[in-house]
């Protein structure tokens, strides 16, 4: 006769996983917040257009439309004021779902401008707080570029607005974010991944192995070395294996499709990462100024594409929403012409 399976064997291996690790929902669907429970969530342009397809987020865009309208002179900036609003109303809903923090991202189209950043960032914030939202439960995401690094140096130290840095590819990178103090950053497993199979002779790798995995274990092994404040996000992930790897990270954010995977498996689910076995590891504490920054990231040629890849895309997805947004503005004005035009009518 076997022996029964141990409480522990029973557990599916996302419930294992969170034990470990926070988990953060990778996704703008409010229902797979629901399901499967995360702590966290982040949301990008690219997410929020994704969601702008399904009828049941109509409402959320109707009233930013209207919010645009009423805020903005000009269409432009009608547009300009609807887009904001389109994200925060996200992650109101969001927050709504989650016991812990949303991040709402910065316009990739200011990811080379610091003073726009954080001028942008600040009214995010504040449009947040109208919504009874406190910044506490708001991480602002910004591209890690040079500027974007310092513009959330100034946004954590002077306004205290806490910062999540994204399309994270670099050692250099995640060095230059520690040094400023930012509260979180965002290294792009995946991504890394698909440079080094279309760039490369190797097609397949091991999670061990993994470029990705690879890089976000020596940030997060150099982070906890040196008692750095910041902590670490592993995030696009291609397969399972990979979150499995990165097990003890201080959080993963994780697709909806990989987290129903976890959810229907009881694989376990081993601790790879520790503050312990970091404090073992052999690396040298480096410092990086803006030349430093710029040489280095230059000498990564996987880094500097995916980045500005990355740029481009949030950025065409970003134009894209303004488009819907637009379209929808376009409608109220015409419709509060034609009610203008019925009412003179009538006196």
């Amino acid at each position: 006769m076997s022996e029964p399976q141990s409480k522990e064997a029973k557990m599916s291996s996302l419930s294992q996983l969170k034990k470990l690790t926070t988990v953060v929902a990778d996704t703008g669907e409010f229902e797979a917040m629901k399901q499967f429970k995360p702590t966290d969530a982040t949301t990008n342009p690219s997410l929020i257009l994704a969601a702008a397809t399904h009828k049941k987020y109509a409402h959320l865009f109707e009233q930013a439309a209207e919010y645009g309208k009423k805020c903005g002179s000009t269409l432009d900036e009608q547009v300009e004021h609807a887009l904001d609003m389109i994200c925060v109303f996200f992650g109101k809903e969001i927050l709504g779902i989650i016991p812990g923090r949303v991040s709402t991202e910065v316009d990739a189209r200011l990811s080379f401008n610091r003073e726009a950043s954080v001028k942008k960032a600040k009214k995010l914030v504040t449009m947040y707080e109208k919504l009874g939202i406190s910044k506490e439960r708001i991480l602002i995401k910004l591209a890690a570029t040079w500027e974007g690094i310092q513009a959330a140096q100034e946004l954590e130290i002077k306004h205290g607005i806490h910062c999540n840095m994204t399309l994270l590819f670099s050692f250099a990178q995640a060095v230059a974010c520690a040094e400023a103090k930012v509260t979180l950053i965002s290294p792009f497993v995946g991504r890394i991944l698909d440079w080094y199979v279309t760039n490369t002779d190797k097609k397949f790798y091991k999670a061990k192995e993994d470029p990705g995995v690879v890089s976000v274990k020596k940030i997060y092994n150099y982070y906890k070395k040196f008692d750095y404040k910041t902590v670490v996000m592993g995030a696009s992930f291609r397969n399972a294996d990979e979150i499995m790897e990165l097990a003890g990270c201080d959080l993963l954010t994780i697709s909806p499709k990989l987290l129903e995977e976890l959810d229907n498996s009881d694989k376990p689910v081993h601790r790879v990462l520790s503050v312990e076995s970091a404090k073992e590891c052999d690396l040298k504490k480096i410092s990086v100024n803006e030349a430093e920054f710029r040489w280095l990231l230059n000498e990564d040629q996987m880094a500097i594409e995916k980045l500005s890849d990355g740029i481009r895309k949030f950025a065409a997805d970003a134009r894209k929403l303004e488009q819907l947004l637009r379209e929808k503005i376009e409608e109220l004005n015409e419709q509060s012409l034609n009610d203008s035009r019925a009412c003179s009518m009538i006196r």
